[in-house]
């Protein structure tokens, strides 16, 4: 089972605290202390000494084992009280404020964010000046986020209008709202009561949301670990090479690939992966002019031969 990022990030933070303690441990007794085993360890000492209190150039964790025994050379160093720089404050003073407007938060989270927002203020002292003359607005997505976490706060149903790129319509359904979740977008997954499955839905994909009055009641599911992305194909699924036109680059957003290469004119030539490549036909229908399947050859024809037959019934039915 893949690592979960959260996890390990806890135990790290956690680890430490234990090794600034504890110098000179050994690590067969650390690696027990965690409930890891030692290979995990030396992988979490590895990425230790790429940590520290700043990116500019600050003190890192100078941290190292032999194999046996584990030494931090500079715990005094980086126990320095923190010094927050302008550009750093400027950035979460205008997130705040930001933040704070969001319809639908709710008023102690309000309230808890703006007395933060007041104290960060005081500690940046001259460098609050240059937030004050920034702000951010929250379009459309804002408004549904707070719409989803007002749902899933009250246990309610949501109704929706979501387009979809893929089939270039908008279709709408009653959906039992699970959880929001960012991985590069905001998402919400959710129970779909049109295709009685869980599905995820991208925020800035709904066009129109709403608040029903009915109770929430989606079925017990085990969430997904999403600390390698939203969707993982892997590496045996076989390569697809499809090339598209500037109206076509939409599909190196919408489905995960291994590579995105600029084309003279404009379009990307994109591979992926797919456990079923004839799923892809539909895409080539949908692209029409704006793409083609490069390779493999044997789904290339088989688009080809279906645009044929599309075209065929048109014509067929023209007459």
């Amino acid at each position: 089972m893949a690592p979960n990022a959260i996890d390990q990030t806890r135990r790290m933070l956690s680890l430490v605290t234990y090794l600034r303690e504890r110098p000179g441990a050994h690590v067969g007794d650390v690696a027990r202390a965690f409930g890891i085993t030692e290979a995990e360890l030396i992988a979490d000492l590895d990425v230790l000494p790429m940590c520290g209190t700043s990116f500019r150039g600050g003190d890192l964790l100078d941290i190292d084992t032999d194999g046996e025994q584990i030494w931090w050379h500079n715990p005094d160093d980086v126990a320095a009280p923190l010094r927050i720089a302008a550009d750093e404050a400027t950035a979460l003073l205008v997130a705040a404020r930001a933040v704070a407007t969001l319809p639908g938060l709710r008023e102690s989270d309000r309230e808890a964010l703006l007395r933060a927002t007041a104290k960060l203020e005081a500690a940046a002292g001259e460098a609050a000046g240059a937030s004050s003359r920034l702000s951010v607005t929250f379009e459309s997505e804002g408004g549904v986020f707070a719409e989803v976490d007002r749902a899933i706060s009250e246990r309610r149903r949501l109704w929706l209008r979501y387009y979809s790129p893929a089939r270039d319509e908008l279709t709408e359904r009653e959906v039992d709202p699970i959880r929001l979740f960012a991985v590069g977008h905001t998402y919400m997954e959710a129970w779909c009561r049109l295709s009685e499955a869980r599905r995820t839905f991208r925020l800035d994909r709904v066009a129109e949301i709403r608040i029903l009055d009915e109770p929430s009641s989606p079925p017990e599911v085990e969430l997904r670990d999403l600390s390698a992305g939203l969707v993982q194909p892997s590496a045996d699924d076989p390569e697809v090479v499809v090339e598209v036109g500037p109206g076509g680059r939409w599909v190196a957003e919408y489905y995960p690939h291994d590579s995105a290469e600029e084309l003279p004119d404009g379009g990307l030539r994109i591979t992926l992966r797919t456990p079923d490549p004839t799923s892809l036909r539909r895409l080539a229908l949908r692209l029409g002019s704006d793409g083609r399947i490069v390779t493999p050859t044997a789904l290339a024809d088989s688009a080809r031969r279906a645009a044929q037959e599309a075209l065929a019934a048109y014509d067929g039915q023209d007459a």
